[in-house]
């Protein structure tokens, strides 16, 4: 059984950054394409990014595309994703997520495709 733990969110003003990371344990997270999705009240659940088991292919969702960045070091069993230019509706709570296998390019927007979800960790941004 694998466990994502995400850690790094916290409060931050508006055009701020922030790394959220997210630590698997279980079995090496370079089994395991990841990604972050992040939900807030009377909003839809919200893909944001996903990266390859490798590393080398990632996606973003349109709407945080050059402010976003995923990243994995599969040393150290951990993932991130950096947050830069923060605005107000970014304040959500973000998730970190695994699935077994690659996904394929229109199913990483997909929450179905993941197997393993994290707590999630809080990320509120002031104006």
């Amino acid at each position: 059984q694998v466990q994502l733990v995400e850690s790094g969110g916290g409060l931050v003003q508006a055009g701020g950054s922030l790394r959220l990371s997210c630590a698997a344990s279980g079995r090496a997270s370079s089994s395991y394409a990841m990604g972050w999705f992040r939900s807030a009240p009377g909003k839809e659940r919200e893909f944001l990014a996903a990266i390859s088991k490798s590393g080398r292919t990632t996606y973003y969702a349109d709407s945080v595309k050059g402010r976003f960045t995923i990243s994995r070091d599969n040393a150290k069993n951990t993932a991130y994703l950096q947050v830069n230019i923060l605005k107000s509706e970014d304040t959500a709570v973000y998730y970190c997520v695994g699935a077994r296998s690659d996904p394929s390019e229109s199913d990483y927007l997909n929450y179905r495709t993941y197997d393993y979800w994290g707590q999630g960790t809080q990320v509120t941004v002031s104006s």
